[in-house]
């Protein structure tokens, strides 16, 4: 007798898989065990069976978060479920259309199945058909084998349903991934995605992207329009690697007693200096992206809470002179003046004064070079208002006084003045703004007035303007009479004099670097320098300077924006120089100075510009980087 062959241990081998259904008598058919169906993968000599003779396509591998734990996989038998589910598409159909074409029931219907390969092709014997009521039991054979598919149909989507079931996280895990060591992840609505590959590809450069890094895209998304679009999202959807928790709070709830509960959302790219009151810049590679800064990333200075004021019962008092009427202006009194639009740049008296606090201590924020933006200003003149309640120009010393509504809790409230020469000059053009860049004023730039003075420091542009008043003397606000005033390097907090001081209006001339950022890694080749420059008292910046070895040679940058006007030029100039990096070079210094039409330029250092409140800092702008070999 010739010996068989062994079989490999490793070639699939069908076992038998008989579904019976045996009539004796009265007597029910018996069922197959349910386990063999559903998963629970009885084994034979070779393992499990349904498992080796069927090959069920796996899952796709799904990406795994960097810092996250990985995904299990369900517990609920997937392989075994499409398993079956091909055998039952393999053996139950043919044997429904048997059952079907033979409008009769078996009194045994044997499936069997005998294979030395990979194939399965179902075998039945001769089926004897007796009985008065063979119909009735072959649909009974139909239904039956129906209502195991739907089970089992049931069971894999159940399965599919656990498998797809998308990770939660908190916003606490989002944040945590900030950085390329821990991971970069962003949010879109109720999304979570792990970009951290993508960071180097974004069209915008990494640091745009990075700006969001551990919170939400919205905000940064509403800046800049083209990303909401349908390509967009298909490529952010290949990084999603789960949702947002449903039982997450986005912000933690603040006590009613808090007197900034009522403050308005900001904009997560602001760099805080303080929260309360909220003061923040924008980022340098922001700052200088576009010639009129967008409403959201404007610098925000607040000395108090911000009030939220009902437009509808919002009153503007203008104090009349002696014998004059004074005004009680709505905001629909306020529209019928004739409506003026100017483009005006605001800068902090602190900008820059972080420069400052590294030569020798100051007290005030630390701002870095960002405490300056530009709008589009719409509103009334203030020489027309005055002038409705009677004001003109005097013989002797008179002063506009400004009073916001915003307060502190004993009801002091922000104050400022300017001359009133200055208030009733229509080519000074101060505004009572309404608008800023198309839309009503935002909350935190002085909803629903605010006072614009062009060519003055920004601590006179008085927000939530509440009431106008033309006095002998200036404000006796405390930010008027012991605030933004600037002293010699030799006082000191010991020996100084507020009132020896006049209080700062026109700045001086200004420029600073917003690209590369100072301490940035850049290619050799050619170096791209941006920046702003700007000069107080509406004199017009007629040239950046900027050198790339510390102010041994310099180079002449070239200046963007609108055309300024002689002695009304409000609004900054952006200015950008191009530059080849100087051979073998592994760093550079790079500085910029500007010069306006009064010939003023910024001093090299800040040594002899230093002042104890850190203002009026416009020493050149230095930035050093590296370069890549």
């Amino acid at each position: 007798m010739e010996a068989k062959t062994a079989r490999p241990s490793s070639e699939p081998r069908w076992r038998a898989a008989c579904l019976g259904f045996q009539e004796a008598g009265t007597t029910a058919g018996r069922r197959p065990a349910a386990r063999q169906w559903l998963g629970d993968e009885p084994r034979g000599e070779s393992g499990p069976l349904l498992r080796h003779n069927v090959t069920a396509q796996a899952p796709p591998l799904r990406r795994q978060p960097l810092g996250a734990e990985r995904v299990k996989e369900p517990q609920c038998g997937r392989r075994a479920g499409s398993a079956v589910m091909l055998l039952l598409h393999r053996t139950v159909v043919p044997g429904l259309r048997q059952a079907y074409r033979l409008k009769s029931a078996p009194s045994r219907l044997c499936i069997r199945a005998c294979s030395t390969n990979d194939s399965f092709q179902p075998q039945c014997s001769s089926h004897a058909i007796s009985g008065d009521n063979s119909s009735t039991r072959g649909w009974r054979v139909m239904g039956t084998l129906l209502g195991l598919g739907a089970v089992l149909a049931y069971h894999d989507h159940r399965c599919r349903a656990a498998e797809e079931s998308p990770r939660l996280y908190t916003r606490e895990e989002v944040r945590s991934h900030s950085s390329p060591e821990t991971g970069i992840w962003v949010t879109l609505g109720s999304e979570v995605f792990d970009v951290t590959e993508f960071v180097d590809l974004h069209p915008g450069g990494p640091s745009k992207l990075m700006l969001a890094a551990g919170g939400p895209l919205e905000p940064f998304w509403a800046l800049y329009a083209v990303h909401n679009q349908s390509h967009v999202r298909e490529i952010l959807a290949q990084y999603k690697i789960g949702e947002l928790s449903p039982d997450d709070k986005a912000a933690s709830i603040l006590k009613t007693s808090d007197p900034y509960a009522d403050d308005p959302i900001r904009h997560p790219a602001l760099k805080v200096n303080s929260q309360r009151p909220f003061n923040a810049e924008p980022p340098p590679e922001l700052l200088t992206e576009n010639y009129i800064t967008p409403n959201p990333i404007f610098f925000t200075r607040n000395h108090l809470p911000v009030p939220n004021l009902d437009p509808d019962t919002y009153r503007l008092h203008v104090v009349g002179p002696p014998g004059g009427q004074s005004l009680c202006l709505s905001l629909d009194d306020l529209y019928q003046f004739p409506k003026h639009e100017i483009t005006v740049t605001l800068q902090c008296a602190g900008n820059r004064r972080s420069e400052m606090t590294r030569f020798k201590e100051v007290r005030g924020l630390e701002w870095s070079a960002g405490a300056i933006s530009t709008a589009r200003w719409a509103g009334a003149r203030l020489c027309d208002v005055l002038a409705q309640a009677g004001h003109q120009l005097s013989e002797t010393e008179a002063h506009v006084c400004f009073e916001g509504l915003d307060s502190d809790p004993t009801g002091t409230a922000y104050g400022a003045s300017i001359p009133l020469a200055r208030a009733m000059d229509p080519e000074a053009e101060v505004l009572l703004a309404y608008e800023m860049n198309g839309q009503p004023l935002p909350r935190d730039h002085g909803f629903p007035v605010r006072v614009v003075v062009p060519g003055v420091v920004g601590a006179r542009h008085v927000k939530w303007l509440g009431k106008v008043s033309v006095e002998p003397e200036e404000s006796y606000s405390h930010w008027q009479r012991r605030d933004y005033k600037g002293f010699s390097p030799c006082v000191d907090w010991d020996t100084v004099d507020f009132d020896s001081a006049p209080s700062i209006q026109e700045l001086p001339v200004q420029s600073a670097i917003t690209q590369p950022k100072d301490g940035e890694t850049i290619e050799s080749g050619e170096v791209t320098v941006k920046g702003y420059a700007w000069s107080g008292g509406g004199r017009a910046v007629v040239r950046v300077d900027v050198s790339l070895d510390g102010g041994l040679t310099w180079q002449v940058a070239e200046l963007d924006g609108e055309e300024q006007r002689a002695r009304k030029a409000w609004a900054w100039r952006l200015w950008q120089l191009q530059a080849p990096v100087p051979a073998g070079k592994k760093e550079l210094n790079i500085v910029c100075k500007a010069v306006d039409d009064s010939y003023n330029v910024q001093p090299d250092t800040v040594a002899p510009i230093w002042n104890l409140r850190g203002v009026l800092s416009n020493a050149w702008h230095r930035v050093h980087v590296h370069v890549a070999p």
